[in-house]
């Protein structure tokens, strides 16, 4: 919050979308780069609900399934216009198992705000659940059409992509993955999956 009343302060032109935006990519760097305990320490309450959303995957990373059900809890605290809402949600279902309300949560985000990359993101996580590997490619390929910087739609989109038989177009994907997250923990996991396809 320091940091963006500072931004603020020092430029007035910033609009606050702009840097809650600019706030929401910084931390999603520090979670691609696998700084997990990081982006929880420093997503303060007030924070953009992309940032409140990285924290509660943050908490999944660390098996903090307690923790991350707190953070869905604040983007389920959102007015139920907002997408968010349906993304914590589905978010709290996915935790809970239960796919099919998760997957209806996720699905009433992206009838909200179609083009928020974040609420295709969730549909994917929730139809990758379900197995769904074709249905969960496609998602994540549209969060990643959305915002071609959010790393781990490529990386999801990948391992979905192959689980389908599409190893081209896994390939597309990890490529871009590995670009945009050079420190990500999955790296040695997508090297080897890409020696592994192009070894055939």
């Amino acid at each position: 919050m320091k940091t963006l009343m500072l931004a603020l302060v020092l430029f007035p032109a910033l609009t606050l979308s702009s840097v809650k935006a600019q706030e929401a990519a910084e931390v999603r760097k520090i979670f691609e780069a696998g700084h997990y305990q990081q982006v929880v320490d420093i997503a303060a309450a007030d924070a953009a609900p992309a940032v409140v959303y990285t924290a509660a995957q943050s908490h999944q990373k660390l098996g903090a399934s307690d923790q991350a059900r707190v953070s869905y809890a604040q983007l389920t605290d959102r007015p139920e216009e907002d997408p968010w809402h349906f993304i914590g949600l589905s978010g709290q279902q996915l935790l809970d198992g239960d796919t099919g309300a998760a997957l209806e949560s996720a699905r009433q985000a992206i009838g909200l705000a179609g083009t928020l990359p974040e609420a295709h993101y969730q549909l994917g996580l929730v139809l990758a659940r379900r197995e769904d590997w074709r249905g969960a490619a496609d998602a994540f390929d549209r969060a990643a059409q959305l915002n071609p910087g959010l790393a781990y739609a490529h990386y999801y989109g990948g391992l979905m992509h192959y689980r389908a038989g599409r190893p081209d177009r896994m390939a597309i994907a990890f490529e871009t993955f590995l670009k945009l997250a050079p420190e990500a923990p999955e790296r040695p996991e997508v090297l080897q999956i890409m020696r592994t396809v192009r070894g055939r």
